[in-house]
């Protein structure tokens, strides 16, 4: 059973989770809380500034007032209305909204307000309080699909991540106390422990150089040459590493999204999750710039188009017909083996999803079972277009 309030709890779900469907206010509310987080995160980098300090404080202490208030608002409702998430549901209230608050997106938002009110009562170092409001900026990974990735390849790669810098570690260690053997009879204050040679291992292996350690020995030179060139292969590893999980992580989202979208299709409706899959795995996106055109009339067809994002316009007698996002053209003349009937434009930016002939016809010999049912669709659709041009 819901709690009282609950259409009027959905209703600010909706305003400020991510879903489906964004409205204009949706969209105001983001904006106006990504400008005050990067207002704030400004106004505490400008403040260590003395002119400005001096001569804007004043602003700067309203810009903080007005952020925290915002930030306070936020926290709140977001609090109250963690229990409408799809994920949590609405039988355990109060299970929902402490998943919300130990959550990370809880944790940065709290963090966004707390320091301004523990300093109420327990006076904080002023650069300190400083720092702690620099924090705020992490409220843009909300919004921003960087960062969530980047935590994702995180996650997914830490095992190699882990490895490798356990490697690095270990010769970190390694080298130091080599070079430590080399060179403290030579600078004994510089060089003067394994730890202190540490110093010059960190610099070293990272190819920074920064030149206030180095050896004097013509063994500690060359053994330094080596350190150098471990260290560009090692540093390496993890960039690799990073390398493949960036593009395997954004692989799978794109995978994701373009079954959904495929699974929308009226053509595919009905088809098994695995079906759908392996069609999916056969498209390949395309994104078409504003006026371009992406078939004209009388060409062969070679493929069949899915609308991601945009808008098209099918050139058809007596009036244009327009098709957006879940829509699709060109199967007809595809399933047909005949020519384009009609040209089509994009009339904005358009994301496709294009399926190759070759790879259809594939797809109907290795299934008979999904023949059977294209077959089905494609007489039905046949019959429609002697009676909507647009169709075809």
């Amino acid at each position: 059973m819901a709690e009282p309030g609950g259409s009027l709890r959905a209703y600010f779900y909706d305003l400020l989770e991510e879903t489906e469907h964004t409205s204009p206010l949706e969209e105001s509310i983001k904006l106006f809380l990504c400008v005050a987080a990067v207002a704030t995160v400004a106004a505490a980098a400008l403040e260590t500034m003395e002119s400005l300090r001096v001569r804007y404080a004043g602003v700067f202490y309203d810009v903080e007032i007005l952020a925290v208030a915002l930030f306070t608002v936020d926290y709140f409702l977001r609090w109250w209305v963690a229990p409408e998430s799809e994920a949590t549901g609405a039988a355990a209230p109060w299970r929902a909204r402490l998943r919300y608050a130990v959550g990370p997106y809880g944790i940065i938002d709290l963090l966004a307000i707390l320091p301004f009110y523990f300093d109420l009562f327990v006076p904080v170092q002023p650069d300190w309080l400083r720092v702690l409001r620099l924090l705020r900026l992490l409220k843009l990974a909300r919004y921003s699909p960087g960062l969530p990735l980047f935590v994702s390849v995180i996650r997914a790669e830490s095992r190699p991540l882990l490895a490798a810098f356990l490697v690095m570690a270990v010769l970190l260690v390694v080298e130091s106390g080599i070079m430590f053997i080399i060179e403290r009879r030579a600078q004994p204050q510089i060089f003067a422990s394994i730890p202190h040679t540490m110093w010059w291992a960190i610099v070293t292996m990272a190819t920074v150089g920064y030149g206030d350690v180095v050896p004097v020995t013509p063994a500690g030179k060359l053994f330094g040459g080596v350190v150098m060139v471990v260290g560009i292969a090692m540093f390496a590893v993890p960039a690799g590493i990073l390398a493949s999980g960036f593009a395997a992580e954004i692989r799978k989202r794109d995978f994701v999204v373009t079954w959904h979208t495929v699974a929308r299709m009226p053509l595919f409706a009905g088809l098994e999750a695995s079906r759908i899959a392996e069609i999916t795995g056969l498209l390949k996106r395309r994104v078409i710039p504003a006026r371009s055109a992406i078939v004209h009339r009388g060409e062969p067809a070679d493929a069949m188009f899915f609308i991601m994002a945009g808008e098209v316009e099918v050139e058809v007698p007596p009036h244009p017909v327009r098709l957006g996002p879940g829509q699709y053209f060109g199967e007809i003349a595809l399933l047909r083996d005949t020519v384009r009937t009609a040209t089509v434009v994009a009339r904005k930016e358009t994301q496709l999803l294009a399926l190759d002939a070759t790879d259809f016809r594939n797809l109907l010999e290795a299934h008979p079972e999904l023949k059977a049912q294209i077959d089905a669709v494609a007489e039905e659709r046949v019959a429609q277009a002697h009676l909507d041009p647009a169709k075809r």
